[in-house]
């Protein structure tokens, strides 16, 4: 039901498509470049709860049923979830979608989780195992700074290279009936590791990830960047877009007319402190629902190349002094014309 492509690589000869994304995020994203893009923007970061875990969890569920509201269809039509976070154990996602009770693949790629789920349920539905699939991911700022940095009450200083998690959630229903939007190929991504240890300056641990995983997907495809709208990362940032561009010139492609990054769309640079950018497995996923995948459905873009990225770290690692390895996912979307 596919083809394998390169080394990396699979396109789908039977048919996949989006039928749906719902995306909900917290008030510093709404009151982003792409606040009126987004379905929900909350204005309490607790969304009524105790905790930031919970507020997370409560997010994936709103972009859960969001986007399942939009599709038409019932939790039990649902044959299998990919949903992942950033949390230990995944428990954003794990607390958060449980009342949908349907099967469940828990999912960590770091902020390229969307890429992942994404994958997954795409070979899912072109293999026949199942109609409708769900795909989602979420990150919070709260949870994420307790996590892996310090806690808010803190207010320790933040260097410029650092990027700024996103809080959110976003969700897609994959299906095999014809929609504007289809998922035409992936590009799997390795583990890429060059060494580097400052977890503040996540782009430049990620951006060589997102060199390797583009560049195979043009060998894969055998296609050069100028046949792509659009070759859109996930959350390099500032830092991390100018490493990638240059390495990506050392590789023989100049994707500098292509490329965009979600982290440099979701806030504004100049109104917004948030440093680098925006990160978090809900940066690419909530600006791929709320304003990439509008613009492959009315056509305006023809095919894109998303490449969710992630930094392979945990506070573990983090404290036992080792280095922060980064992967990308390549999904491949194109403009499907009329529905049917």
């Amino acid at each position: 039901m596919s083809k394998i492509k390169g080394m990396q690589s699979l396109a789908f000869e039977k048919e996949v498509y989006i039928l749906s994304a719902a995306s909900v995020v917290g008030k510093l994203e709404g009151e982003g470049p792409l606040g009126k893009c987004f379905d929900y923007v909350e204005e309490d970061p607790m969304m009524g709860v105790g905790s930031w875990e919970e507020a997370e969890s409560q997010m994936q569920l709103k972009a859960a049923k969001g986007a399942l509201e939009k599709a038409g269809k019932k939790p039990e039509q649902i044959r299998m979830i990919f949903a992942g976070d950033l949390l230990a154990q995944s428990i954003a996602s794990s607390f958060g979608i449980v009342e949908l009770e349907r099967p469940v693949y828990g999912l960590f790629g770091a902020c390229s989780t969307m890429g992942e789920a994404l994958s997954l349920g795409a070979m899912t539905v072109a293999a026949g195992y199942a109609e409708h699939v769900l795909s989602l991911t979420s990150s919070h700022f709260g949870s994420a700074e307790k996590e892996f940095r310090f806690p808010l009450a803190y207010g320790n200083q933040r260097p410029p290279s650092a990027t700024w998690t996103v809080t959110g959630s976003a969700a897609c229903v994959l299906a095999g009936s014809k929609t504007k939007a289809e998922i035409a190929g992936i590009t799997s991504g390795k583990i890429v590791d060059y060494g580097l240890k400052d977890s503040q300056n996540m782009g430049a641990c990620m951006a060589p990830a997102a060199c390797d995983t583009i560049s195979r997907h043009f060998m894969d495809f055998n296609r050069q960047p100028e046949e792509y709208d659009h070759i859109i990362t996930g959350d390099l940032g500032t830092v991390g877009k100018e490493i990638l561009l240059e390495l990506l010139q050392q590789k023989g492609y100049d994707i500098s007319r292509q490329h965009i990054d979600c982290g440099m769309l979701v806030y504004d640079e100049k109104s917004q402190d948030t440093g680098a950018g925006g990160s978090g497995c809900a940066c690419a996923a909530t600006v791929f629902a709320s304003y990439i995948l509008p613009r492959i459905e009315d056509g305006t873009w023809k095919r894109i190349l998303f490449v969710p990225t992630g930094a392979l770290m945990s506070k573990v690692s983090f404290y036992e002094g080792q280095s922060v390895p980064g992967i990308a996912q390549g999904v491949m979307v194109e403009y499907a014309g009329k529905e049917e």
